[in-house]
């Protein structure tokens, strides 16, 4: 039975009026046993791989919208004529004073 298991997809889509869509998607197996009666331990497994599916994923859409976040930061600086922030000297320099010239 366990050759008639069928592949599941879990998908998530992003679009935006600013931005270009983009999609991911992960293939899951179905549990060998169905999807109507699936046994304890097939659903066990089945479940485990969907969680790690859906961290994956996460993962995926936060790197996704914290750079397209940070293209829509540099373009709106950009628009206005002030300096692009770098976050990561800013960070860097946290609770130190400035050094004027």
């Amino acid at each position: 039975m366990a050759s008639d298991s069928q592949k599941m997809f879990l998908t998530g889509t992003y679009s935006s009026p600013t931005n270009p869509p983009f999609t991911t998607t992960h293939e899951l197996q179905a549990p060998p046993s169905g999807t109507v009666n699936p046994t304890v331990p097939d659903k066990t497994k089945y479940l485990g791989d969907l969680r790690k599916a859906v961290a994956t994923m996460q993962d995926r859409v936060n790197k996704e919208l914290t750079s397209r976040m940070e293209d829509d930061k540099a373009r709106e600086a950009g628009k206005n004529g002030k300096p692009v922030v770098d976050d990561a000297k800013e960070e860097e320099n946290y609770g130190e004073e400035a050094q004027g010239g």
